[in-house]
């Protein structure tokens, strides 16, 4: 008898330690830039090109950028997304970044970057699009989870916002001159602010871009049908609220990203700006009345920022301006 407990006890302790060896790690995801389809008018150079550009990444981070393919996890499968006449990176099934606005512009927040000429620069990062004061337009990323994601999942955004055709005239040094922020109330003189008096949103809100991002299964999906994440408000109460019938509510604590006024954000000049979506759990229902479902690794996440034409920055951003961030599961 005292055999037979102890012979359980040590199965039981097996198992545990097995359970805690099985690791949870970070991950860092991005699109795929080694499938770009638009002849670069910039010339990228730098520490590295490609997956995972070192311009983006510090060597802590570094760590946890991987080779999801190395997991059988696909940077291409099937036919969605498709090819759109403004995808400026990946192709037919693959991770994709796309705009409205060509992909010609250099990286503006590279202060050592140099103009060789006219469209012709040398600099570190990737190249970007840009959206421009008082001109509506819209940004897209398709980005696959590498890893089954164990927790809830970051969108970091972080894209180059200057103050109205700054970078005409002080090129690379306009970061460190004009820098702006999306929303910001710009002055009449040459790279200027407004202030405001008490009782004045010093934000121009109605500016701000607007975020939507919808989950897509991929090839170990058991299947679902796209659904919008919901983001925490942040800071937060980070509550769960549920209406009568059981779905999320939107209010104090959830957003859903559906692109609309409620789902603004804010950007600085070069600098992150991090959103964070609750992780889906199957047969949750979101406020948009939508199913979610767990996520597994391969299933992309499409994140799509809306300028508005009242937008008073110009705004860059390339196909790594958008990182997914989390914990995921460990594939061996």
């Amino acid at each position: 008898m005292k055999k037979m407990k102890w012979l359980i006890g040590f199965l039981l302790q097996l198992i545990v330690v097995s359970s805690v060896f099985a690791g949870e790690d970070p991950y860092i995801a991005i699109v795929d830039t080694s499938f770009n389809l638009t002849s670069r008018v910039v010339t990228s150079v730098g520490p590295g090109s490609g997956v995972g550009n070192p311009f983006y990444f510090s060597q802590k981070e570094q760590q946890f950028l991987y080779d999801q393919t190395l997991f059988d996890v696909p940077i291409c499968f099937g036919t969605f997304p498709p090819v759109s006449t403004q995808t400026r990176v990946g192709g037919l099934g693959c991770e994709q970044f796309r705009s409205n606005t060509p992909m010609n512009q250099p990286e503006i927040c590279d202060t050592t970057g140099v103009v060789n000429g006219v469209g012709d620069f040398t600099f570190y990062g990737e190249p970007n699009a840009v959206i421009r004061k008082d001109n509506a337009g819209y940004f897209e990323w398709y980005i696959r989870l590498p890893k089954k994601p164990n927790g809830q999942i970051n969108l970091v955004f972080q894209c180059g916002v200057l103050k109205p055709n700054t970078f005409l005239f002080e090129e690379f040094d306009s970061v460190k001159m004009c820098a702006a922020e999306t929303g910001e109330r710009i002055g009449t003189g040459f790279c200027t602010s407004n202030q405001v008096a008490p009782g004045i949103n010093p934000i121009v809100n109605s500016s701000l871009p607007k975020i939507k991002a919808i989950a897509y299964p991929g090839p170990y999906s058991l299947g679902f049908t796209p659904f919008n994440l919901t983001a925490y408000k942040n800071p937060g109460t980070y509550n769960l609220t549920i209406g009568t019938d059981g779905s999320m509510i939107n209010n104090a604590a959830l957003q859903v990203l559906d692109g609309s006024t409620n789902a603004r954000i804010m950007l600085k000049a070069c600098l992150d700006k991090t959103v964070i979506t609750k992780i889906p759990v199957t047969g949750q229902v979101n406020a948009l009345g939508q199913v979610e479902a767990d996520l597994e690794a391969g299933d992309l996440i499409y994140v799509r920022m809306d300028i508005p034409s009242n937008n008073k920055v110009d705004v860059y951003c390339n196909a790594q301006s958008v990182k997914l961030a989390g914990i995921g599961e460990a594939p061996f």
